[in-house]
Formats: C-alpha cells, structure tokens, sequence
C-alpha cells in the first residue's frame, strides 16, 4: 500500500470549514474533536466518506479549512466518526449530542 495521503494522491477528501480558534487548537493537538450539528446535510456528506454507522470508527483523512477560499490555511486530519454529546470547552453546547470527528494525527497539507 502506498504511504503516501489520499490528499496528496488528489484523491476526493472531505473539506470542512472550521473557525481559526478551533483550527488552531487542532493544529497543536490541544483539541482533538471537531463538531458538527446532526442533519441531513452533514449525514450525507459523513454517509460519502464513511458509509454507514458501522464503518465510523474506521480512520478516514478530512481537510479541515479555516476559511472558504482555496488559499485560507488547511491541514489534513485522520479522524474516526461517531455521535455524542460534545465537549463545551471545545465548543459544543452542554448536553448536547453532534455528530463528533475524532482527531487522530494531522499534517499540514501538502507536507
């Protein structure tokens, strides 16, 4: 199997746009989940990457981006899915559940 990302192959990676506190808080391994609300919106997109439920915990790479355009900064995740109740020093309101990307490495794109 080839070492090299599915990012760097120009593979298809999942990109999410990611406020800069919390960008930089990934970046330095301080936090080491990102949320996001449980809709049909980001269900689909997380259904794209990772299937069904029973395939969440397998490691996939997302791009986190912080900002919309091509050129804002960007580093590649290897996360695990899953559905919980978040963290509110991480930004998650208390009590409630989201769908939870579970950092497990991150390079800085294109290194």
């Amino acid at each position: 199997m080839d070492a090299t990302s599915g990012a760097a192959r120009g593979e298809n990676v999942l990109t999410l746009p990611i406020k800069k506190k919390w960008f930089d808080m990934i970046c330095s391994g301080e936090k080491h989940e990102e949320y996001r609300k449980i809709t049909d919106y980001y269900g689909t997109r997380f259904r794209n990457v990772w299937g069904y439920p029973a395939y969440w915990g397998e490691p996939h790479e997302i791009r986190f981006r912080n900002g919309y355009s091509k050129n804002s900064p960007s580093i590649i995740a290897t996360c695990t899915l899953s559905k919980k109740v978040g963290r509110p020093e991480w930004g998650a309101e208390p009590g409630k559940r989201y769908f939870v990307l579970t950092v497990l490495s991150v390079k800085k794109e294109g290194a």
